[in-house]
């Protein structure tokens, strides 16, 4: 049995808005004595730990709004329907300032910052009187706090460009009109200085000889990979430093030649493991794990997310038997057939595009021998969704979860691939074209989604050497193959600079395939307006000092 590793925090850890700073995060008078006596050793601090961990487990964060709904709209993905309503809003980019995800994932990324705040300031005056045991773990512990606050603020600062840097808890208690927004590259420097502290003072997992449990927890590998990418979106669009790039190279260099980390031989082995728990570091540095044995229904109680219901393959209820998966990500079509057409042999399109249903049983959009026929079932052909968090194939009954939205299934943040893939971009940005360690890197990744061993050379799948510009092109796909549906693309693509060009190249790919194709996002994507989302309304009406994002008004 898969074994729950986020627990409810033993302390009153905060959880309310960023928004109410001035009065709410003032905490209960009562609530700090009851901190005060708690965290005397490294066992208590432990605890406190994984309810840092537990907030990524939240819809607003991983849970649903930072794995399934965010990443959409892009070349690869969006939302079903033809509509803007309700869910339908933010994946058409028809959303305002007030939209609901946008408030609440800021609000809870802020939250969590402060629990880590919170937990890292306590932590460094508790542990003084530690043995020196739980001392050297307490240090981990810190570490491991660090690399959470940074993961948080990457979030909020690629997602919202100008935000307020808070770095303890004191300065959560402002008055709202004393905010300030941090100048983005403040940020990034911040988030740096934690990781860079993380990797310092944590092992990598296999070295790991301290914490009881390591199993869903960064490690120096999950450290390194973050600060990689961190590096890569710091290298691009909008801050644009492109002095990064080499040190994106360098650290992606450092967890590729210290041997600890691999991809797995199997591509599908991926989707099997992490739709029932199985916690395989030499691939996975950076996984949320999500488990519960039953939903009650309170958010506070239920550890469990929304992967595979709604981004997976559509299924109808059966009582008693199996929840339904309302499947509310579809693929985008063309993107399909490029892959179908460019790629014949590639093994990954087939284990991440779902051209099938359950209702009840396996049933298919399109006839197999008819995908890529151009007058065959075109409105049914967008119904087809990411496989890979195929609940009816891989979930086991031991990890299996009733329910008609909440699943068991977990949410790789980083895999060692996505690292492979970066260390190849960065050091053909660095140079100004690739070398050989790029085409290497690349060319292992290609060889697996293929179905070849990835270590061997291949004539037949490995890219040559091309011009700068030739091999941007050829990560720009591997990456939409590789970590198709993962999260990534659409910041991929404003990173790249191309985010609305890429929104009109696709309509009008679309409707040359087919005129009366969904593609809803078309009608209100505007260039220098959707690449950041807007600062929260309710925020903005707090925070005197606050400049709204282009494009999205005062």
């Amino acid at each position: 049995m898969k074994k729950l590793i986020y627990y409810i925090s033993a302390l009153a850890l905060c959880t309310l808005s960023f928004t109410s700073c001035s009065d709410l995060l003032d905490e209960d008078p009562k609530s700090d004595i009851r901190k005060n006596q708690y965290m005397n050793n490294a066992s208590e601090a432990n605890n406190v730990l994984l309810g840092v961990y537990r907030n990524m487990v939240a819809d607003n964060l991983y849970g649903m709004n930072l794995s399934c709904i965010f990443d959409l709209t892009n070349d690869l993905a969006q939302c079903e329907g033809n509509s803007t309503s309700s869910f339908r809003e933010y994946p058409a980019n028809a959303f305002n300032p007030n939209n609901s995800y946008v408030q609440n994932t800021w609000a809870s990324l802020y939250s969590a910052i402060y629990s880590a705040n919170d937990f890292i300031e306590r932590l460094e005056v508790k542990m003084v009187t530690y043995n020196l045991n739980d001392q050297a773990l307490a240090t981990m512990y810190l570490a491991e706090a660090r690399a959470l606050r940074a993961l948080y603020y990457f979030e909020l600062v690629r997602w919202y460009g100008n935000i307020a840097l808070i770095t303890n808890t004191s300065e959560s208690s402002k008055n709202p009109s004393e905010f300030v927004q941090a100048d983005p590259r403040d940020v990034y420097k911040f988030i740096e200085e934690d990781l860079k502290f993380a990797i310092e003072n944590l092992p990598f997992e296999s070295d790991d000889t301290l914490r009881a449990n390591t199993r869903f927890r960064f490690s120096k590998g999950g450290a390194l990979g973050l600060l990689t990418r961190v590096y890569v979106t710091w290298a691009g669009e909008p801050i644009k430093d492109t002095e990064k790039w080499k040190q994106a190279a360098l650290t992606a260099e450092k967890l590729i030649n210290s041997g600890k980390h691999r991809m797995l031989d199997n591509y599908e082995q991926l989707w099997e493991n992490t739709c029932n728990g199985t916690w395989d570091p030499a691939e996975s540095l950076i996984e949320v794990s999500f488990y519960a044995n039953s939903v009650t229904g309170t958010a506070s109680e239920d550890p469990v997310g929304r992967i595979g219901k709604w981004n997976g393959v559509r299924v109808t209820e059966t009582p008693g038997t199996r929840g339904r998966n309302a499947a509310n990500v579809k693929v985008v079509h063309t993107f399909f057939l490029d892959w179908l057409n460019k790629e014949k042999g590639d093994k990954r399109r087939d284990l991440s595009i779902a051209n099938y249903k359950y209702d009840p049983d396996k049933s298919f959009w399109a006839k197999p021998e008819e995908v890529d026929k151009p007058t065959a079932g075109q409105k049914n052909k967008q119904n087809y969704t990411p496989a890979k968090w195929d609940t009816e194939k891989y979930v086991k009954e031991y990890n299996f979860l009733l329910n008609n939205d909440k699943s068991n299934v977990n949410w790789y943040i980083l895999r060692y691939a996505d690292v492979l893939l970066m260390y190849a971009e960065a050091l053909n940005e660095w140079h100004h074209g690739p070398n050989n360690a790029a085409l290497a890197a690349l060319n292992m990744v290609r060889r697996r989604g293929y179905g070849l061993p990835y270590n061997e050379a291949n004539t037949t799948v490995d890219l040559k050497s091309t011009s700068y510009e030739g091999f941007q092109e050829y990560i720009r796909n591997e990456r939409a193959y590789e970590l198709a549906f993962e999260g990534n693309r659409r910041q991929d693509l404003i990173r790249w600079g191309m985010y609305y060009e890429t929104i009109v190249n696709t309509y009008i790919k679309l409707i040359g395939w087919y005129p009366e194709a969904n593609y809803v996002a078309y009608q209100y994507t505007q260039k220098n307006k959707h690449e950041l989302l807007p600062i929260p309304a309710r925020d903005m009406s707090l925070m005197e000092n606050f400049k709204q994002n282009q494009g999205w008004g005062d």
